[in-house]
């Protein structure tokens, strides 16, 4: 998976561990639903990491009680203290995907002086055609940037989280 990618960063005031429990066992709390960047149709579920850890998938749980599987997780690596890195890895789809269509999310959680630099790096965007209904005819520049403003959203969510606890 080269080509094309979003990556985006963020400093949040709160040591590695916090930001990483605020990701993964929290991101019920943090994450918004985005009409254009859905992951199924109708309305938006909340998203949970089930089971947590190296097993776990990341599922969106429908209001109705229904379940999709987002991804699976390829690396979690949750740091074990204050002053140490994590990483979280996982296969990324969407319902509309074909079965051999998904794209792949990378997060470092790294120790900086003021608490935590979160990255993340979205890859594999260039597999899913321009006329797939998750690029929504966008050609992969305007693509690319509108779904780099939506992670930057969601990494403000997990600020405002990280920092509250």
């Amino acid at each position: 998976m080269t080509g094309s990618k979003i990556l985006v960063a963020l400093r949040i005031a709160a040591p590695t561990p916090r930001v990483f429990r605020a990701f993964t066992d929290e991101i019920g709390l943090w994450w918004q639903a985005d009409g254009l960047f859905a992951f199924t149709p109708g309305p938006p579920g909340r998203l949970s990491f089930d089971p947590k850890g190296p097993e776990g998938r990341l599922i969106e749980e429908k209001p109705d009680g229904g379940r999709f599987e987002i991804g699976r997780i390829l690396t979690w690596e949750a740091p074990p203290a204050p002053g140490t890195a994590g990483r979280l890895a996982l296969t990324w789809r969407q319902a509309s995907f074909a079965a051999d269509q998904e794209t792949r999310v990378f997060v470092a959680f790294d120790p900086v002086e003021d608490g935590t630099r979160v990255t993340v790096e979205h890859l594999g965007w260039d597999a899913i055609p321009i006329s797939h209904a998750a690029r929504h005819h966008f050609p992969d520049g305007i693509f690319l940037h509108r779904h780099g403003s939506f992670w930057r959203r969601q990494l403000a969510g997990l600020a405002a989280v990280s920092v509250r606890r």
